[in-house]
């Protein structure tokens, strides 16, 4: 395999991926005390969303590195 195709396929994965989740989340743990023993934190969760223009262009442009990549055998 070429490595145009490689790389349109996992573009197209990673379309497809951002169109189906929508983001990603993570969670973060804030210590607010730390006292010796005693420590009280709390959990953030934070969510990174994923454009659907990014994944449609990710889409397409692995569509075309595919293509090409098929092409040029």
């Amino acid at each position: 395999m070429k490595p145009a195709t490689i790389i349109g396929m996992v573009l197209i994965l990673l379309g497809i991926v951002g169109f189906a989740t929508g983001g990603f989340s993570f969670t973060h743990r804030h210590k607010d005390v730390d006292a010796g023993p005693i420590q009280i934190s709390h959990d953030k969760k934070e969510t990174v969303p994923i454009s659907p223009i990014l994944s449609t262009v990710a889409l397409v442009a692995g569509v075309g590195l595919v293509a090409v990549g098929a092409k040029s055998r």
